[in-house]
């Protein structure tokens, strides 16, 4: 059997033995998630980047003691990111990362449909940032990420009902916080599109 086509349940469990191979593959295959989840936590690429890092090394530290207990790899690596991650933001007191420049509009759009859907988009990242640390992990994991429920609450090691009330009180928070916005921001941008973070 190849390295790709290996599970990471036996990549870890030879990258604990000391297989560097076997780490460089869980590494390659994990890279871009663990990297989104810490960059959409801490909205600063050099803060993701050291936290996807450090994610990767405390991997090859501990592999050796990774146990599958009914969490999958992923679900395991993702937990590990998400507390480094929390861990820095208390570190830093919750400031809010310095802008890292705008995103690029879509071609396809016109100039003003590009700069209502850049405003909305700041303010729903900037609103979700400001949500209390666990609201904002369900809403990272379950609508940016694209986690189930069960996956995310597996992460966060809470019940299911747990997640879903966490994500009740994250929805009803943005629409609070955006409500004095939604007419600036076009007009169009109904409790729908919050309502949509599940």
């Amino acid at each position: 059997m190849s390295n790709a086509e290996e599970n990471d349940e036996a990549l870890v469990r030879r990258a604990g033995a000391g297989d560097r191979a076997a780490a460089a593959m869980l590494i390659e295959r994990h890279t871009n998630r663990v990297y989104a989840v810490c960059y959409r936590m801490l909205k600063n690429s050099a803060a993701a980047e050291d936290a996807s890092q450090e994610t990767f090394l405390r991997l090859w530290k501990h592999a050796d003691r990774w146990k599958p207990q009914g969490a999958k790899f992923e679900t395991w690596l993702t937990r590990v990111a998400m507390n480094l991650c929390l861990d820095q933001l208390r570190k830093r007191g919750r400031e809010l990362p310095e802008e890292e420049g705008p995103e690029m509009p879509d071609p396809a759009a016109g100039p003003d449909d590009a700069l209502f859907s850049n405003e909305r988009a700041r303010a729903i990242e900037q609103a979700i940032h400001m949500l209390p640390d666990r609201q904002r992990i369900a809403v990272t994991l379950c609508h940016l990420q694209e986690l189930s429920n069960i996956e995310a609450a597996d992460i966060m090691n809470i019940s299911v009902d747990a997640m879903e009330s966490l994500l009740a009180r994250a929805r009803r928070n943005l629409r609070d916080r955006l409500a004095p916005m939604q007419h600036h921001l076009t007009g169009t941008m109904s409790h729908d599109a919050i309502s949509n973070i599940s």
